[in-house]
């Protein structure tokens, strides 16, 4: 096995952050989380300042298996200088970025099994050229797929959603929406349910956007105009979609009980509910890649780096999902 098996390929994110610390963390409770063998990738030394454990230097992915119990395998990325917990630096942002660009190349190859993106400053990466809004778009041109071709979920252990859009002012969501970029997210989001899940039929449910879904047009007519003709077409492919729901009664139990995921008009109309429910255990995992990529739904936390404080939940959670779906991936394709 040491010679076939595919690890997971974790870049550790920035070297000032608390990628770091909860990857190590992970390593510590991998048996209670019940984490596959995985391979950090970054500078050993962002390791050593916040987390105590045990390392085991890797040349080769095919060395982890064999190495997992014995150390935190590591893939070493060395930083021009040693960054501070919590007090980021530029040579740390190419650290990062370094980190990332060989995750995905490992993938890409077929070295490892999945990515998962440890939490990175974009204002850090910014400064030294980086010109992605984020990790996703720079991972999908990584992989050759055009960003407006991807989509991301928010997956947590009772509910998943999808932003139709995301970083924009609520006052520009409405003009950003058309039926075919509802269409087009909804599509990626049934695939990505087949491909990463394993659910064969998937069921999405579409949120409407304005309040009560627009009340048949006396509040809105987005539902009417954009979002109903989306969902009309991806029945017509033989989706089971069902809505425009009203967005406010769309995320008791009882209503998740009825779908797969949900596919929401704007940022925070997906991911106040995914948080609320499942704030230490959110996994951003993007869907549409030849690849799994998978990151916790948290950021950097400059503030409380080496502190001991970081919670490793979220971080377990994406290193299992990207296992589990890499094998969902793989059965599929046998």
């Amino acid at each position: 096995m040491a010679n076939s098996y595919r690890p997971l390929a974790v870049s550790l994110g920035d070297p000032a952050g608390i990628g770091p610390e909860v990857v190590g963390k992970c390593w510590d409770h991998r048996d209670r989380f019940g984490l596959p063998p995985f391979v950090a990738i970054g500078d050993p030394r962002s390791l050593a300042a916040v987390w105590d454990g045990p390392l085991a230097t890797v040349d080769d992915p095919r060395e982890v298996d064999s190495a997992f119990d014995v150390g935190l395998p590591i893939l070493s990325i060395a930083s021009v200088e040693a960054d501070l917990p919590g007090h980021p630096t530029v040579a740390g942002a190419h650290c990062s970025l370094d980190a990332l660009e060989l995750a995905v190349g490992l993938a890409r190859s077929g070295s490892a099994s999945a990515v998962v993106t440890g939490p990175v400053s974009k204002q850090q990466l910014y400064g030294i050229g980086f010109s992605h809004p984020g990790q996703t778009e720079f991972v999908a041109e990584r992989c050759g797929v055009s960003p407006g071709n991807v989509a991301m979920m928010l997956a947590g252990p009772t509910l998943r959603t999808v932003p139709v859009t995301t970083h924009l002012p609520l006052g520009h969501v409405a003009a950003a929406l058309s039926p075919s970029l509802i269409e087009a997210r909804g599509r990626a989001a049934l695939r990505g349910l087949q491909r990463n899940f394993g659910i064969s039929d998937p069921r999405l449910a579409v949120a409407g956007l304005n309040p009560h879904a627009g009340e048949g047009g006396a509040l809105g007519r987005e539902e009417i105009e954009l979002i109903i003709p989306a969902i009309e077409a991806l029945r017509t492919e033989g989706w089971r979609v069902t809505g425009p729901h009203p967005a406010d009664t769309m995320f008791h139990a009882g209503a998740r009980a009825q779908y797969d995921a949900a596919l929401c008009m704007y940022h925070d109309q997906a991911l106040i509910p995914l948080k609320a429910l499942h704030f230490e255990e959110g996994v951003n995992i993007t869907l549409g890649l030849p690849i799994v990529r998978t990151a916790p739904d948290h950021g950097t936390a400059f503030d409380i780096a080496g502190q001991d404080l970081a919670d490793p939940r979220a971080m377990a959670a994406a290193i299992r999902l990207a296992a589990e779906s890499a094998l969902h991936r793989a059965t599929l394709s046998v």
